[in-house]
């Protein structure tokens, strides 16, 4: 063999131990995508905090503006979906029958003396899913509602909008119905239950929360929870109900969760048992959203779950910060789907 051509050979055996495989260029590449996106998001001025985790694992996170991932802040209604887990829960555990039980007999202290004959037929599912039927007690009528002495009675005391399972009236009051009926079922507040049945999950804290004139906690508003706390949570369903070597919470429960029951009024997307389901660049995704712009996504066929906290103090609708999220999201999706294609093609 002549000296250039053992040359040559010896530069490529170098060059092939010297570059690393294609997935981990691919990776790389992956990562300083997810971190540009990150840095331009910085652009959002209500955004607060981002977290982005693969297959359980954090390839990107900020904090803008002096704002940490680790520090608690008002999730708002995207805590109607622990409030949904606790209830999946309480039905694995047998203290509640399934979301067909009847809803009168729980709460048959706080019901109208001379109740319309519908709220008989309100199940926990119609709870869940904002199919109630009563009048709601978010947008216009909140305030009157968290002023009042009784927030139990209050909800169940609201005419008839709609019979049962009829259309979406998105409504927190359903949701804190929910919470009252954990509470009463269990001889046990609704922290409590969550710290004990959510605490095989690692990282997940509840810091603080709001509670009622009876001291029932607020379901499904008004809790504090970290960034990372509410990734945990994410992962929680990402991972199909196991946590800590755990099955937390069924995977029955989960796939019942995320089966589109309604839609939204306000933006046509399904809604499930306390989830929102999307398409976000051409693949579907789940998440829990809350006033202002706290998000929790979670994309199951890329094993992808992504946090966003925006300043509670403004709507995220009405202003288009929400559009700007789902939009970062889509991003998102396609610099990891832009990794899976090059794995693909390398044979990986």
């Amino acid at each position: 063999m002549d000296r250039r051509r053992f040359s040559a050979l010896a530069l490529l055996a170098f060059l092939s131990c010297a570059m690393p495989p294609a997935p981990a260029v691919a990776q790389e590449q992956t990562d300083r995508k997810i971190a540009d996106l990150l840095d331009e998001a910085e652009r959002l001025k209500p955004l607060q905090t981002v977290i982005v985790a693969k297959d359980g694992e954090v390839i990107g996170q900020r904090g803008y503006r002096g704002h940490s991932v680790t520090t608690p802040t008002n999730i708002k209604s995207a805590s109607k979906s622990v409030i949904s887990a606790l209830v999946g829960i309480a039905i694995d555990k047998g203290v509640l029958e399934g979301p067909d039980q009847k809803i009168a007999p729980l709460l048959e202290p706080d019901l109208p003396h001379d109740p319309d004959p519908r709220i008989h037929e309100i199940t926990i599912g119609n709870l869940l899913s904002m199919q109630a039927g009563l009048e709601r007690t978010s947008g216009p009528n909140y305030g009157r509602w968290v002023q009042s002495g009784n927030w139990v009675r209050f909800v169940l005391s609201r005419p008839f909008a709609d019979d049962p399972g009829g259309g979406m009236l998105y409504s927190t009051g359903s949701t804190h119905l929910l919470s009252a009926i954990l509470t009463r079922t269990t001889g046990r507040s609704t922290l409590e239950l969550a710290r004990d049945w959510l605490g095989p999950v690692e990282g997940f804290s509840i810091a603080n929360w709001d509670r009622d004139p009876q001291g029932i906690y607020f379901g499904g508003n008004q809790m504090a929870m970290s960034p990372r706390s509410l990734l945990a949570f994410g992962e929680l369903y990402r991972n199909e109900g196991r946590a800590g070597g755990e099955q937390v919470l069924s995977p029955e429960w989960i796939e019942a969760s995320w089966q589109r029951r309604t839609n939204s009024v306000f933006n046509g997307d399904g809604y499930g048992y306390g989830w929102f389901l999307r398409q976000i660049a051409g693949h579907e995704v789940r998440y829990a959203w809350g006033y202002g712009g706290q998000m929790l996504y979670i994309a199951p066929a890329l094993e992808l779950t992504v946090v966003m906290t925006s300043d509670e103090a403004n709507p995220s609708a009405r202003s288009g910060h929400r559009d700007d999220l789902h939009a970062l999201m889509g991003d998102i999706i396609r610099a990891l789907k832009g990794e899976e294609q090059a794995q693909g093609d390398s044979g990986g």
